[in-house]
Order: structure tokens, then C-alpha cells, then sequence
């Protein structure tokens, strides 16, 4: 069955029209741009509890706006917990604040296996805008338990539950729309770009969240809240998930030459457990480039209506996803930490006011932003995913030493190294869950089925997941035994993270030294 554009892409005269080269680019673009839009709203909403938890949890003996002035408190004795949020007051607090992390990230962990498999026997559009616009519902809820006056843990939890599961939707949805409409040749470069919407989502949810943050918080989730709920009511009207909707071109679905013209080195791989599972496929190289491509890259050709959504178990048998998944585990648990409680640490490290706080810490994300682009360039170039993981893996390490040592120094230490901390941090986890995931999810051992990068994609990112689940609640435990425990945790899983990618690295610079 055939289906139709959503009502809105018809009754856009730029979009609608004869199929030809130029209308396929201007669908293109647009679909870049409106997935960008999407996935920034998903961070945009899933940010503000990391700015909150300032208030939340806090010295009530210190000014609010400057925490460099006492407060005279005389009327509350020696409490200093008696402007917290309740049930936020006490000496488990962050312990608490950590359970609302892990029960949104395991939830959306454990939705991202599930998201991945419905994404590909739904259609994305409807998928999508449902996700979106619960999304929004979910994060309105949880800031109207200010203006309800709710003090319950139980239903803070059970909004972080629920929304983390209904977040889950966003990612395979985005990557693989935007997977569907671009090929290999530059898709480095491209979804690095793409994939600034991770930091730019986080940077404009810290700044909404910041405004109300000292006055009423409730408005700092029910604001992204709205924003993502309009944005999945127009994705319901506007997005094309495929190029076949609108009888566009379809991509070349070929990686670049230097990225798997490898038929002479299939002889190394002769004995690679990952590549005898999948000999009932068909004998892969080093990504699972074939040994016989011209009977496997006809992707244009492929009857569409014979495709099949693929399971778990077969998408984890191609080369690669198994390492890369773990990687990204560790990777993604750095990034998620800083994530949830960069703002609190900036506060109490640098002595800033919660506002402050959270306007220094979006400059982790700009730097991000830099990793990204930077890692899917550098990529490109090379032909070498891994190794400019491993690369930026390495130089990390250092970094987040140097960055709990000096960071809190002054306002310039605390601006340059939260930027150079968020270029090498992110910039693997941004190429793994962009470029890396697109590429295997549309693996020549695949025949052309573009059902599998769904699957592919949510189990890269959901085991990721996992470790972004992990990370903020270890920091919610550590943290009350001082921050620097916290970063050598950071920096024992960013060594761990590097690690699962060395046969990879190994097998890529092979190549490449054969190649020259």
C-alpha cells in the first residue's frame, strides 16, 4: 500500500511538484532542517531537570541570586535545608536526584530497544508525532508539581518513567528519516552538522530553564514542554519519513570508496566469530562490505514491498554494531553525566548562582557542537570511524583531569575548558550515534533493507542509553564524597570506552597502511 504525503507537504507549492534532481534537494534540505528542529526540542525538554536540581537541593543559608551573601536565618535555627523542595530537604537528596535520572534514563533505555522495533512496522510519521507531542505532556506535568504543590516522590518518578519511555521514540524516528534521505559519500560530515541539534537542544533548554529557575521552576519544563508538543503536531502534517512517499531520487546507499573498498583485505577477517554467524548472509569485509557487492548493492532496484523488519539478534550480528554499542555505552554515560549535573557541579564548584550556572554550562554543548562537526569531518576524510573515536577518546582523558582541577579557577577557566571538555567528549558519541549507526544500519550484508537502521540505530543508542543511566546516578551517589571522585569515574569509563574500540583500530589503520 502506497502512502500518501501528509496533507501539509501537498499543499506546499515549493515541495509539491514533478519529481526531478532540484526538487529532490529542496526535500532534502527541508527534512534536515525539520528533523534538526525535532531532535533539539527532545533535548530542549529533557534538560531542565539538571538546572533545577540547583533549587531543588541547595545551601538556604546563601543568597539565591548571590551565594556569596548569608541570609539571616535565625528564624529557622540551624536549618539550611529549609528552602529546599520537599522530599528534597533531606541528606539523601542526591540520592534522590539520582533516582530521578536513572528512572527516565533506564526507561528511555529500555524504550529504545522496544522504540526500534515498532518504528519499523508503524509508519514514522505517526510514530514520531505521537512521541513528541507525549513528550511534551510529560514534561508539562512534571513542572506543574510546583504549582499543584506536590512533594511526592513517587509521581516525580513516575512522570520520569513514562516520559523516558515516550522519549524514546525521537532518535531511531530522526535517524532513520534522515538516513532514508541521504547517502554514504559525505554522511560524516553531514550528520555532524545534523547532530549539533544534541547540543543546541541542551543549550536552549538551560537558558528557558534558567529564566524561571530563581522564580517559579514549574515554567522551566512546562515552557519545552509546549515547544516540543507544537513541533510533533506539525510533524504529524509535514514530515516525510522516505523518498518514495513523494517519488523522489533515492540516495546511493554505497559507502565511499575509502570506506569499503576493502575486497582485498577479506582474508584477514577469515576468522572473525562475527563474520562466520553471518556466512548464511553472504562473506563481509570489515564493516561487512561483501566480497561479491554488485549481488548486494542494487538498493534502488530492491522490491520495497519484500522488505522485512529485521530482529535484534540479526542486527547485532553485524560487524561492528557489538562494539560500537558498548563503546558508546561508556561514551554516553560521560556525556549524560555532564548532562544532568554540570549546572549543580558549576554552582557548587565555582560558587555561581543556579541562573549563572546554567548559562556556563551550555557552553559544554557549544563546544560539542565543534566535536561533532569536527569527528564527522575528520571521518569523512579518513574513511576511519574508529579511529577518530579512539583518537578523541584519548585526548579526553587528560582533559576532564585538567578541567576538575582548573575549571572552577575563574569565569575564563570556567568558559575555555568546559568548551574544550565538550569538543572531545561528545564528539564520539555524536559520530557513533549519527554516522557510525546510519552506516551499519544500511550495511551492504543488508541487501538494501532499509528497515533494519531502526533497529540498528535504537540498539546502538539504547545500549548507550544504558550507560547515560548508569553515569548520572553514580554521580548522584559519589558526589556527596567529593567531585573529585565523580571525575575519576568519568575518566575510568572514558579509558573504557576507548578500549572496546581497539580491533577496529587496529583492523582500520591495517587497511589503510595496505592501501598505501
Amino acid at each position: 500500500m502506497t502512502n500518501l504525503p501528509p496533507i501539509g507537504i501537498r499543499l506546499l507549492p515549493s515541495l509539491d511538484g514533478t519529481p526531478n534532481s532540484s526538487r529532490t534537494l529542496r526535500y532534502k534540505i527541508f527534512i534536515l532542517i525539520f528533523t534538526f528542529l525535532c531532535y533539539t526540542s527532545y533535548h530542549l525538554s529533557r534538560k531542565p531537570i539538571s538546572v533545577v536540581k540547583s533549587v531543588l537541593n541547595r545551601n538556604c543559608s546563601l543568597s539565591i541570586s548571590d551565594p556569596s551573601v548569608v541570609v539571616n536565618t535565625s528564624s529557622h535555627g540551624n536549618n539550611t535545608k529549609w528552602c529546599d523542595w520537599k522530599p528534597f530537604d533531606q541528606d539523601n537528596a542526591g540520592s534522590l536526584l539520582g533516582s530521578l535520572d536513572l528512572a527516565y534514563l533506564f526507561s528511555y533505555a529500555v524504550g529504545m530497544f522496544i522504540s526500534g522495533q515498532v518504528a519499523e512496522r508503524v509508519h514514522l510519521r505517526y510514530f514520531l508525532s505521537a512521541g513528541m507531542i507525549s513528550s511534551g505532556i510529560m514534561t508539562i506535568l512534571f513542572g506543574m508539581g510546583y504549582f499543584w504543590n506536590i512533594h511526592n516522590i513517587a509521581f516525580f518518578i513516575g512522570i520520569q518513567v513514562i516520559g523516558g519511555l515516550v522519549q524514546s521514540s525521537g532518535w531511531p524516528s530522526v535517524v532513520t528519516c534522515v538516513g532514508n534521505w541521504y547517502g554514504k559519500g559525505k554522511r560524516g560530515l553531514i550528520m555532524g552538522i545534523w547532530n549539533s541539534h544534541t547540543s543546541v537542544g541542551n543549550i536552549l533548554g538551560s537558558l528557558i530553564a534558567g529564566i524561571f529557575v530563581n522564580t517559579a521552576w514549574g515554567w522551566s519544563f512546562i515552557v519545552p514542554g509546549i515547544i516540543i508538543g507544537t513541533l510533533g503536531i506539525l510533524v504529524f502534517f509535514f514530515m516525510v519519513p522516505s523518498p518514495e512517499e513523494v517519488k523522489c531520487e533515492l540516495p546511493d546507499q554505497l559507502p565511499a570508496t575509502k570506506y569499503t573498498d576493502r575486497a582485498t583485505e577479506s582474508s584477514d577477517l577469515e576468522d572473525d566469530p562475527l563474520i562466520e554467524s553471518l556466512k548464511s548472509v553472504d562473506r563481509i569485509n570489515e564493516y561487512g562490505a561483501t566480497n561479491s557487492q554488485s549481488s548486494q548493492t542494487s538498493l534502488i532496484s530492491l522490491d520495497k514491498s519484500k522488505e522485512r523488519p529485521i530482529s535484534l539478534w540479526r542486527a547485532l550480528l553485524i560487524p561492528g554494531v557489538i562494539e560500537f554499542s558498548l563503546c558508546l555505552f561508556f561514551a554516553k554515560l560521560v556525556s549524560y553525566t555532564f548532562l544532568f549535573w554540570l549546572p549543580k557541579y558549576i554552582h557548587e564548584k565555582a560558587n555561581y548562582d543556579p541562573e549563572k550556572a546554567a548559562d556556563i554550562s551550555t557552553l559544554f554543548d557549544v563546544g560539542g557542537i565543534f566535536g561533532g562537526i569536527s569527528a564527522g569531518l575528520l571521518s569523512d576524510f579518513t574513511g576511519m570511524r574508529a579511529t577518530t573515536c579512539v583518537l578523541m577518546l584519548a585526548l579526553s582523558a587528560p582533559v576532564l583531569y585538567i578541567y576538575n582541577l582548573y575549571g572552577s579557577l575563574s569565569l575564563a577557566h570556567s568558559i575555555g575548558l568546559s568548551m574544550v571538555c565538550g569538543f572531545f567528549v561528545n564528539g564520539p558519541y555524536a559520530l557513533i550515534t549519527t554516522a557510525v549507526s546510519a552506516d551499519l544500519g544500511t550495511h551492504e550484508v543488508l541487501k538494501g533493507n532499509s528497515k533494519a537502521l531502526s533497529t540498528v540505530t535504537a540498539i546502538i543508542d539504547g545500549t548507550g542509553s544504558i550507560g547515560a543511566a548508569v553515569g548520572p546516578l553514580l554521580a548522584g551517589v559519589i558526589e556527596s564524597s567529593g567531585w573529585n571522585n565523580v571525575f575519576y569515574m568519568l575518566i575510568g569509563s572514558d579509558i573504557m570506552a576507548l578500549l572496546l574500540l581497539l580491533r577496529l583500530l587496529y583492523k582500520e589503520i591495517s587497511s589503510s597502511l595496505r592501501r598505501s
